[in-house]
């Protein structure tokens, strides 16, 4: 079965996002892991406002190989011709696609809809490429959790500028 994975970077305090929605504190000035981690994946999941985003900066730190894109959205009409809008059930889609042949998936953003994935139970592995820095505020990276969560650290990875990757199971 494929595993659903939330991979992404977080501040310090726990941020997904500055208090303007900014993002300019992530490192990209190395490959951190994320090569690896994209020869795992074929499938990624998304929340309409994480879509939106990556549409309007034209797709950009969107895996550059072939992936089918998973759009979980009430609100939106359409997406994009080669990707999947999921507008109804959200349990029994992900429980369908997770049992479909393929690699694991990347559950790219949406607080929304990585809160109902972990409600749900729907989320195997959580990657999180902690920098070193303090926002002070912003978007928290989990809110609306309904029940404490068991994590068991199954690995980590320091880099010298500070950035550590730290991977759970669920």
């Amino acid at each position: 079965m494929r595993k659903v994975v939330l991979q992404l970077a977080v501040s310090l305090d726990g941020y997904i996002e500055g208090p303007n929605g900014e993002y300019d504190w992530c490192f990209v000035d190395q490959d951190y892991g994320m090569s690896d981690f994209l020869k795992r994946i074929d499938a990624v999941f998304m929340g309409r406002k994480s879509y939106e985003l990556v549409q309007s900066i034209g797709g950009e730190g969107m895996p550059q190989h072939k992936t089918t894109d998973y759009i979980f959205s009430t609100t939106l009409e359409q997406v994009k011709p080669e990707a999947i809008l999921i507008k109804g059930e959200i349990e029994s889609s992900v429980r369908k696609i997770k049992s479909e042949p393929g690699k694991d998936i990347w559950l790219f953003g949406g607080a929304i809809l990585t809160s109902s994935l972990l409600n749900l139970g729907l989320v195997d592995e959580i990657i999180l490429a902690v920098h070193p820095i303090i926002l002070g505020s912003g978007k928290p990276l989990f809110s609306d959790v309904r029940n404490r969560i068991g994590l068991k650290l199954i690995g980590h990875q320091a880099y010298s500028t500070g950035l550590v990757m730290l991977t759970y199971a669920t």
